[in-house]
């Protein structure tokens, strides 16, 4: 039994004190529409929600074991890490300095206070995560503290793997494949290096936000690079740079295993699991599921594990995931219109929708000195192919209009 494994077991023993193991569900509704045998890995459930609270968790403990006289950590993090490390620095009774942004909603620093109480503070610094990050660390230097990383730690490594010890320990027949969300990577490294060792059989496909695809850009260079720019929606797996201590597990993956999870078809997943399954997730948490759309002609009569890796959303997001659901499955659209200014346009117009077409926005400003106004309208539908008639109909009026739904810099302007 190698070292790793050895280590990551003894975590999973130790997280018993904290927890039970996560439920592996079989999810009939994924299963029937893939073909396959689908379980999901429920990390959403754990105290805080998310795996995070393993790593976190594994990293003080042995760090307490190393030296038992570190009673001061200190981490940066605007979501789910930050909740992990408080709800161990309760546990271990040590004291924790949180770093969050101060962008950091409301409602993620009152539950990162909550699961901490009052063995931690919490410290708002900076507009931009590398700001906060940098202040954590002249904290930790100038107080003797303990920096605990999200992702880039042999030892928070070793915890994440604890999720592949409970999936092991909770199925009787072979895992095909394992899909796993992929951010900086801790979640990846650990469970990978573990069932390589455990369940040399299974494969892995690895999925990543679109617009924070981290791992790919580092296959592609040979080595972790920083990304340009990224797209924060998939806000607990959008990271600039992949870790290098989980890239270096990860390096020898097929840059084809990786997948890009577009954010708008993240949404579609977040809907539909929680009006058909009743399971909150959260945009990373769905990662791993929304994968499956890439996937279906590799897996079917599989046994797949999804890894679902959070649970914290906040529903004041809700309306936004909605909205991009709707638009990715192609129900909704905006346009501009120039709509004459005379009396009865307006309801030509309207004459043109349907009885399954329902305008959700209608923004129209009138000028005395111009014969024709501009219109911004969004519009619902039951059926894709009704926006194909709406156009069809507007061009047989002469109307002149733009689609804008896919233009992001006009969209974040105006929508």
């Amino acid at each position: 039994m190698s070292e790793f494994v050895k280590n990551a077991n003894a975590a999973c023993r130790e997280l018993r004190h904290l927890f039970s193991p996560t439920p592996l569900q079989h999810n009939r509704y994924l299963s029937d529409i893939f073909d396959a045998t689908i379980y999901l890995k429920r990390e959403d459930l754990t105290p805080v929600r998310s795996y995070k609270i393993r790593g976190a968790f594994n990293a003080m403990r042995k760090s307490l074991v190393r030296q038992p006289s570190n009673k001061l950590f200190v981490c940066a993090s605007a979501g789910n890490h930050a909740q992990g490390v408080a709800f161990a620095c309760r546990h271990f009774d040590t004291r924790g300095v949180i770093f969050m942004p101060v962008t950091t909603p409301k409602q993620k620093i009152d539950k990162t206070k909550a699961f901490g109480g009052d063995a931690i503070q919490v410290e708002l610094f900076g507009d931009y995560f590398d700001d906060t990050l940098s202040a954590a660390r002249d904290y930790c230097d100038a107080n003797g503290a303990v920096f605990l990383a999200p992702f880039d730690s042999d030892d928070v490594i070793e915890g994440q793997a604890s999720v592949a010890v409970e999936m092991l320990e909770q199925i009787d027949e072979a895992i095909d494949m394992v899909v796993l969300p992929v951010g900086g990577g801790g979640l990846s490294a650990g469970v990978v290096s573990y069932m390589k060792a455990c369940s040399p059989q299974s494969t892995y496909r690895f999925v990543e936000p679109k617009g924070g695809a981290s791992l790919r850009a580092a296959l592609e260079a040979g080595s972790p690079v920083t990304l340009n720019k990224v797209d924060n929606f998939v806000d607990g797996a959008a990271v600039a740079t992949i870790g290098a201590r989980p890239f270096a597990v990860l390096k020898g993956v097929d840059p084809n295993h990786v997948i890009a999870a577009p954010e708008d078809r993240i949404c579609t997943v977040i809907k539909d699991m929680l009006n058909v399954e009743g399971i909150v997730l959260e945009p990373a948490g769905a990662l791993a599921i929304d994968a499956l759309h890439d996937l279906a002609d590799q897996i079917k009569g599989k046994n797949v594990v999804c890894i679902t890796s959070g649970g914290n959303f906040d529903f004041e997001r809700l309306p936004d995931v909605k909205e991009r659901a709707l638009r990715f499955a192609g129900l909704k659209k905006y346009f501009i219109l120039s709509l004459p200014q005379r009396p009865g346009a307006l309801k030509d117009f309207l004459n043109i929708l349907g009885p399954h077409d329902d305008i959700a926005r209608f923004e129209y400003l009138k000028k005395s000195a111009r014969n024709f106004g501009s219109v911004l309208i969004g519009i619902e539908t039951r059926d894709r192919d009704g926006f194909r008639e709406i156009c069809e109909r507007m061009d047989a009026q002469g109307l002149v209009y733009q689609d804008i739904t896919d233009n992001e810099a006009l969209s974040q302007l105006l929508i």
